[in-house]
């Protein structure tokens, strides 16, 4: 005869630990940080590169790795080019064939596949001391090639320092977790470079930002939303206000199944060329959120309206705000900043891009695991102007 001893299980127990509830903000990314972990499971591995360049012109390159259980990971490559003074946009997205990492010679930051590479390496320039070089060829009228670089004085970072930072878990025990998110920036980049469409070449010369992110669970089973801020701007030596947010499902908060909807938030300024603050910040859904506390990380909908199209509530307009300890030794004390955009109504919009049917770019063998909520379907506003106030107190 045999008997067990089962401890119970407390249901109301946290299943999700946010990164934004360290004490710990700004850690300084390390090699290992960006290299590619193309782990299996479900696991969506990405990095994008995001450029607004001088003639306003918006780039962005992405390599997306998607491992779907025991299925060959599928691998793609995403290239928009958007002219707000045309608005001709150029998309691509295409299956890559002989993905591989740590190319011969390099190490595990870059990667290559028959119709791209993207090699991370040392700049010769001293005031940007780390680069990736983006070389693709997307299709006969489309290639690209940029060099994108980091400045001396914007080290990339991630929320809290050491082999775990960065990373939200899910799942009751962290030590060992049923899922993750994690990001990791470079919050302020230079690029140059060119694109060539249809025979024609355009220089393609600007300021932006790179993110490296890991979602190591079922894209469906992370969050009910995200919202993404990217303002760059040469004015003052150089600024920059980057901010990302996601809201888990009500399946995992810090009381169990049925406590979700926690609101993770991190972002960070550069002042003058400088990274002068990183922050994040929790929003529990039982808790009204405080205008006096040390650390602010916010992005906010204003007056929604519905959407006919995507049958969502849109915002008429956006505001994000950050707050916290200073990074820049000859300012101490506490840095803030608060981006107002204007993005119009669904009859009238300004500065929209795209409504994006993620259903419809997303590999269809992702769409054939993922099991949707019958009835949703998934949308990425995609908005680029000019903020209308920006203040920096």
């Amino acid at each position: 005869m045999f008997s067990f001893l089962n401890a119970p299980t407390d249901a109301k127990a946290p299943n999700f630990y946010p990164v934004t509830e360290r004490p710990d903000l700004f850690g300084e990314l390390e090699t290992k940080d960006l290299e590619w972990t193309c782990a299996g499971g479900f696991v969506t591995e990405t990095q994008i590169f995001y450029h607004f360049l001088e003639d306003e012109t918006m780039i962005m390159c992405q390599v997306i790795h998607s491992s779907i259980g025991l299925w060959y990971p599928t691998v793609q490559f995403t290239c928009k080019i958007y002219n707000p003074k045309t608005k001709e946009t150029i998309w691509r997205s295409i299956n890559v064939s002989n993905f591989t990492t740590s190319p011969p010679g390099l190490d595990k930051r870059s990667c290559k596949a028959d119709q791209f590479s993207i090699t991370c390496k040392p700049a010769a320039d001293p005031s940007h001391p780390e680069m990736y070089a983006i070389r693709a060829h997307l299709s006969d009228d489309l290639q690209v090639s940029l060099d994108v670089s980091r400045p001396t004085l914007v080290p990339g970072f991630k929320v809290g320092t050491g082999p775990s930072g960065g990373f939200s878990y899910f799942g009751p025990n962290k030590d060992k977790p049923e899922g993750y998110v994690v990001h990791r920036f470079w919050p302020r980049t230079a690029a140059s470079g060119h694109f060539i469409h249809k025979g024609r070449a355009v220089e393609a010369k600007g300021v932006g930002m790179m993110v490296h992110a890991i979602q190591g669970m079922r894209p469906n089973l992370v969050a009910s939303r995200w919202n993404f801020a990217n303002f760059q701007s040469n004015a003052y030596g150089g600024v920059s206000a980057v901010q990302m947010e996601f809201t888990t499902l009500e399946t995992h908060g810090r009381h169990g199944p049925g406590s979700g909807g926690v609101t993770v938030n991190v972002g960070s300024l550069v002042l003058g060329g400088k990274l002068a603050v990183v922050t994040a910040e929790t929003k529990w859904p039982d808790e009204k959120q405080s205008e006096g506390v040390e650390v602010i990380s916010r992005a906010f909908h204003l007056n929604p309206v519905h959407d006919p199209e995507t049958g969502y509530k849109q915002p008429s307009a956006l505001a994000f705000q950050w707050t916290g300890p200073s990074l820049l030794g000859h300012c101490p004390g506490k840095v803030s900043a608060t981006l107002k955009v204007d993005v119009g109504d669904p009859t009238a919009p300004k500065g929209l891009v795209e409504k994006v049917d993620v259903l419809a770019e997303i590999p269809y063998v992702i769409k054939t695991v993922v099991n949707y909520v019958a009835g949703t379907k998934p949308y990425i506003y995609q908005v680029g102007l000019q903020a209308y106030q920006c203040v920096f107190p």
